[in-house]
């Protein structure tokens, strides 16, 4: 009797094992394994890579939904209602609501936070606005820290006019916040809960990258064309040509290189980081613009909002290798490398789940 192959019976009982440890992002391919709804409409989604997905769901929901990033099951919803007063805020009496953008964990996955478009309640007269500039007088709002064992909003923190993209340094050391409508950085001491440095960037600050070793961020420019280099011991800032319109910005693992999406032209761009030059520009599609890389650094993922699409792009060619219609106006993406899936925030209410296999 022939013999049978373990590894062929289970590939029969089991059509989707895993992809081998061997294999990297770009050899994979994306497959569509959820559509996620509810009462959600998200700006982005953000993954925690140790067992959370969260979804930042703007002044239309006033809200956080948090999910399980292996069943995809919603765990539970956080609305971004606050008591400033409680937080020493004592002109703020009372409760205000929030309009959660962007979201980011802190390293040891204890706390998640997120930025608010925008604060409504007594006190605050002028909301934000997509075009503006520190002259404008829009007012400043907070950032939101939720504790993630009791699932509640526990700090809160100033920040400047419209503050969009924020991210935790690997070391836990500072929050970095991109204020839009203040043209400003805000830098946030993690050990005195206090901010330390407000650094001026320029017309519409946005995407913000950290390097592993936490002495670099790097911050787009969106209103411009280059990027700014911060350096987190003395913070001096260095600058980087990427060119027109730089929205979203993430660091290669080893920290070599640089990926953008420039916006309006619809494209993704690699720059080297040690040669300080460009590497390959690809289109994706119309408005390029949140950007997500595999944790093996083979493999970027764009959505192109005025095309519907997903697209995602290998690395070491800068190749676009898959171009998937997501749903119309795909406006955030995360890569979860606990279980290999790219979530995609639908901005009319649905978040799209791809396994890469």
């Amino acid at each position: 009797m022939k013999k049978v192959s373990l590894l062929f019976v289970l590939a029969l009982v089991i059509p989707s094992l895993p992809v081998s440890a061997s294999t990297t992002t770009d050899q994979t391919k994306l497959t569509l394994i959820n559509t996620i709804t509810g009462d959600i409409s998200p700006k982005s989604v953000q993954a925690s890579n140790n067992g959370l997905v969260s979804a930042h769901n703007m002044m239309y929901r006033h809200s956080v939904t948090i999910y399980d990033a292996e069943t995809m099951e919603l765990k539970n919803t956080v609305p971004d209602s606050v008591n400033l007063s409680k937080f020493g805020y004592s002109k703020y009496p009372g409760i205000y609501k929030g309009a959660p953008v962007e979201g980011a964990y802190s390293p040891d996955g204890k706390y998640l936070y997120f930025t608010n478009y925008a604060m409504y309640g007594r006190g605050f007269k002028k909301e934000g606005h997509d075009t503006c500039s520190p002259a404008s007088g829009f007012d400043s709002s907070y950032l939101s820290r939720i504790n993630l064992a009791k699932n509640e909003i526990d700090a809160v923190y100033p920040v400047g006019s419209v503050p969009k993209v924020v991210k935790v340094t690997p070391d836990n050391k500072y929050i970095l916040v991109s204020n839009w409508c203040s043209y400003t950085v805000t830098i946030i001491s993690v050990e005195t809960q206090k901010t330390i440095k407000s650094i001026k960037i320029g017309r519409y600050p946005r995407g913000i990258s950290i390097s592993s070793d936490s002495k670099y961020a790097y911050v787009a420019e969106m209103g411009g064309n280059r990027i700014h280099q911060i350096n987190l011991e003395s913070f001096d800032v260095t600058f980087i040509p990427i060119g027109p319109n730089p929205r979203a910005i993430s660091l290669s693992p080893d920290d070599t290189k640089l990926y953008a999406t420039l916006n309006i032209s619809g494209k993704v761009i690699a720059w080297d980081l040690q040669t300080n030059q460009a590497i390959k520009t690809v289109a994706t599609g119309k408005s390029a613009r949140s950007l997500a890389i595999s944790s093996d650094g083979s493999s970027l993922f764009v959505v192109n909002f005025g095309s519907g699409t997903l697209s995602k792009v290998r690395t070491s060619d800068m190749t676009v290798i898959q171009n998937i219609k997501v749903c119309a106006e795909p406006i955030g993406v995360t890569y979860d490398s606990s279980t290999s899936r790219t979530w995609v925030a639908c901005y009319g209410g649905s978040i799209k789940v791809f396994a890469n296999r």
